[in-house]
């Protein structure tokens, strides 16, 4: 060992060796001690008053200071600082907190916008005072419980006698060490309609109600539990048809967040957006600006597919009771606030009791003692025992209707009595004086008797005198789930290069396919007649010879694949019609019988099912004599994608050549309306709108007096005043009474929409017009309900034929006067018996097939040959696991 390495090793053992320090006992001794101090102390409410400390503290200091004028903010948090051993900006903060919810403060100043997430002013800028409403339900120092402050100098409440579920009203969050708390505000009215049937031994449920209203879906609410979530929308409606305006938010947003992830969301390519223009004052008004061209009704699930105007609000309801958390449900936490209100409604009765008949003890003596003159009794006396033992003496004889004995304080009481008033006793007056104090003592006694009907009485009381203004703001829906792929705006290009098979977003200098989004999925079918499902990438490889590439649509039924392949390298050629509806990604598919050498002698991708006519050309060989013939689709049944398929012909084909393009071989959709999520399907879920093809549109009129017919789409959105959905039929009139308010009278008008597509007014635009009644039968009829007039007999009601009152006009004409007199109201009755004409649709023509069919082919054709077109298989489809499925 060299003399440097002696050195280090000298140096090394002169350091300082490491200790090891256990901190079991620290973590068990002072991190649990913390944890349990910032569960209790800070974070959590209390189930008996729904406060967290702070608040508790807040409202007494509040009370403490109330004179019934403004404080300023900060003389309150100051004097709060007595009993709350933290700065003043966290009970400030708190302070506004209470004051946004508008429910036990009275506030003056700027306060802050829960809409916009502005802050409020400085406290020394803004004021406040407890609400008539605070006054009445959360202080009663009589039935309050009392404790020491922090510091020993005051009492403070160990918990305000709060009588109402002022937690539930007002919501509580916290995060406290190990645990938090969300509990959800819930409606005014409605916690109190929920107490009155608990007290009354009915069933009740309560929801919550947002201070920024919106729209919530409240099916997996679990009761506020843990596991449970809501659903909150912001209110979406379309202003015209190039801007949306927003004017209501999810809860837990603001404009502020909601813009920005709009923003956001556009800068991402997942929506489009032309500007966005706040106009938030007093109401939510966002607009939105779309480019034109784009859907409306799309943009708005794209919102709530990729920005905030949708989230989930995950619930936990905790509390503190006997200074434990307590994990309860909201339904069980009102029954206990209403079961605490009993209780606390029962002490303040019994101690106003205890008042009442002390104070008739009290009235009834001082009538005895002056009444008996019994006050000179004590004038020879000359020590206060003296006093007090004569008019004890005097009282004897005259006390055996008092319901308690006579105490030394009461005589005490009774020397005290001024001679003044004693000159001036009236024994009528003292004796109604006694008699109102015993009603009101009976009045006491009949309602602790009674204490859950005085109960009932007292919570209806709130409901009158408070619950005005306060009804329910959030809208109660079902929501549909928004498929993110069938809504994000196609932000990307597809390109694909054929010969060398790859397809991708950077292939740039190769075919242009189509736009598509990130999230899309992409259906690729090759020559070999394989086929792939594949996630869009920049440069993907599927394999040589790509012969169609597109966007694949999951669970599309619609959409058809005619294929005619070659099996195996001489083998014989196959037909087969098929959809794909459910893959495995990034799997390739064999659409052929496997053998090697196979290949796509022809193929087509068809949205609606279409089946064309095709012309087989086969190649000379040997002695055969038809060497080309047509073949039809529309004779195809429609299989799964493993189905073999139908023989063609066992010799060589040269070419399958298009003749004739085809119609759709599908039944027409049918559509169906679900009223519980306002939104169109195809699942057979709601009320069955109609069947409709490619060209058919759906007729929608509002309550407004406007009128439009669109393509029907799953995505749509509908108005909250739309009063007519169906399918459209042009030659059908369409009849309305409306009142005209500039001309001060009813009119009515049938029409037929002229222009297509197009959103147009049938009524006047006076402030003070109105839809009556519309109909879109073939011959209505209507009932006139006639105004009583000033010395007139009123005039029978009148059935009117609206088709024979006037005759189809243009959609922009006046119409004719209903009638000259006073009207009360108009009745839509039944409509008259019609036949209405039959539908014709081009697809619905019988066509007749004069191609020659080959002898040959009906020689070699297998079992699997299908029947006539009008037998084809639109009732069942058989995926690709083989199962069938019944349309």
């Amino acid at each position: 060992m060299t003399d440097d390495q002696n050195d280090d090793l000298i140096n090394k053992q002169d350091e300082p060796q490491e200790t090891i320090t256990r901190v079991t006992g620290m973590y068990k001794d002072w991190f649990l001690d913390y944890a349990s101090y910032v569960i209790l102390e800070r974070a959590v409410p209390a189930i008996e008053d729904g406060f967290k400390p702070v608040q508790r503290r807040i409202m007494h200091s509040m009370k403490d200071l109330d004179d019934g004028r403004y404080n300023k903010v900060a003389n309150i948090v100051g004097h709060t600082m007595q009993y709350h051993p933290h700065g003043d900006a966290s009970i400030a903060d708190a302070m506004v907190q209470i004051g946004q919810k508008d429910l036990l403060i009275d506030t003056q100043g700027n306060w802050g916008n829960i809409l916009t997430g502005d802050r409020a002013a400085a406290s020394r800028y803004i004021e406040a005072r407890i609400s008539k409403f605070g006054l009445d339900v959360v202080f009663n120092p009589k039935i309050t419980e009392w404790q020491a402050s922090y510091d020993g100098r005051r009492k403070e409440p160990v918990n305000l006698p709060v009588m109402f579920p002022l937690l539930l009203a007002q919501g509580g969050e916290g995060i406290a060490v190990g645990l938090s708390t969300k509990i959800l505000p819930h409606n005014f009215i409605e916690l109190i309609d929920g107490s009155i049937k608990h007290l009354q031994g009915k069933r009740f449920t309560i929801l919550p109600d947002f201070p920024t209203a919106g729209i919530a879906d409240f099916s997996n609410y679990n009761d506020g539990l843990r596991g449970g979530k809501v659903r909150v929308r912001s209110k979406i409606s379309q202003l015209d048809k190039n801007t949306l305006v927003i004017t209501e938010l999810p809860f837990g947003t603001t404009t502020s967040s909601l813009i920005d992830s709009i923003l956001k969301a556009n800068d991402k390519g997942k929506i489009k957006v032309k500007k966005i223009e706040d106009n938030t004052a007093a109401e939510v008004e966002i607009l939105v600006h779309l480019p034109s061209g784009l859907s409306p009704d799309k943009t708005i699930d794209a919102l709530y597919a990729f920005t905030s105007c949708e989230s989930s609000i995950s619930p936990l309801g905790c509390v503190i009771e006997d200074n434990k958390p307590l994990f309860v449900g909201v339904t069980e936490m009102l029954r206990r606030s209403t079961d605490n209100t009993v209780q606390l409604l029962k002490q303040e009765l019994e101690i106003k009791l205890g008042e009442f008949e002390e104070q008739w003890h009290f009235a009834s003596l001082e009538r005895i003692f002056i009444e008996n003159r019994i006050y000179r009794d004590i004038e020879e006396e000359e020590t206060w025992e003296g006093v007090i033992n004569a008019i004890d003496k005097g009282l004897k004889p005259h006390i055996k209707h008092l319901k308690r004995t006579v105490t030394t304080e009461d005589i005490t009481r009774l020397t005290e009595i001024r001679i003044k008033r004693i000159s001036k006793f009236d024994i009528d007056k003292a004796q109604q004086k006694i008699d109102a104090l015993e009603d009101q003592i009976a009045e006491v006694k009949h309602h602790l008797e009674h204490l859950i009907d005085y109960a009932i009485a007292y919570f209806t009381r709130l409901k009158k005198e408070y619950g005005e203004g306060r009804e329910r703001k959030t809208e109660i829906r079902t929501f549909d789930d928004v498929d993110a792929t069938k809504v994000i705006i196609r932000n990307t290009k597809l390109y694909v290069n054929r010969e060398e098979g790859f397809i991708g977003t950077s292939l740039r200098r190769d075919e242009y396919v189509a736009d598509c989004s990130d999230i899309d999925d992409i259906i690729v079918f090759t020559k070999e007649g394989k086929m792939m499902v594949t996630k869009v990438d920049s440069k993907t490889f599927i394999g040589k010879d790509i012969i169609h590439v597109a966007v694949f649509k999951k669970k599309d039924k619609r959409t058809i694949y005619n294929l005619i392949y070659r099996d195996g390298k001489g083998g014989p050629s196959y037909i087969k019609r098929f959809a794909v509806t459910s893959i495995t990604r990034d799997r390739a598919y064999d659409l052929t019988n496997g053998n090697k050498g196979s290949i796509s002698l022809y193929f087509s991708a068809n949205p609606n099912g279409e089946a064309e006519v095709v012309t087989v050309n086969l190649r000379q060989a040997g002695s055969i004599k038809k060497l080309k013939w047509d073949i039809d689709f529309a004779d195809i049944l429609i299989k799964g994608r493993v189905s073999k398929g139908n023989l063609v012909t066992k010799y060589p084909v040269k070419r399958v050549e298009l003749k004739e393009k085809g119609l759709s071989t599908l039944k027409p959709r049918k559509i169906w309306f679900d009223d519980t999520v306002q939104r169109l399907n195809v699942d057979g879920r709601g009320e069955l709108v109609g069947e409709f093809r490619g060209e058919d549109k759906l007729l929608i009129i509002n309550q407004s007096g406007m009128v439009k017919t669109v393509t029907p789409e799953v995505t749509m959105h509908f108005d909250d005043d739309m009063i007519v959905m169906e399918k459209w039929i042009p030659k059908k009139p369409i009849s309305a009474v409306y009142f005209n308010g500039e001309k001060d009278m009813y009119y009515v008008k049938r029409f037929l929409i002229e222009q297509e597509g197009k959103i147009e007014s049938f009524i006047s635009e006076h402030p003070n017009s109105q839809l009556e009644i519309i109909s879109t039968d073939w011959k209505p009829m209507a009932e006139i309900v006639f105004a009583k007039e000033r010395g007139k007999d009123r005039k029978d009601n009148l059935e009117i034929n609206l088709e024979e009152f006037i005759s189809i006009k243009g959609i922009s004409a006046l119409g004719n006067q209903l009638t000259k007199d006073k009207v009360n109201q108009v009745n839509l009755l039944d409509p008259l018996p019609y036949e209405a004409p039959e539908e014709i649709h081009a697809d619905d023509l019988e066509v007749v097939d004069e191609t020659e069919v080959s002898p040959e082919n009906l020689k070699e054709t297998t079992s699997e040959v299908s029947k006539p077109k009008s037998d084809s298989k639109d009732d069942l489809e058989i995926d690709d696991e083989g199962q069938i499925t019944l349309f």
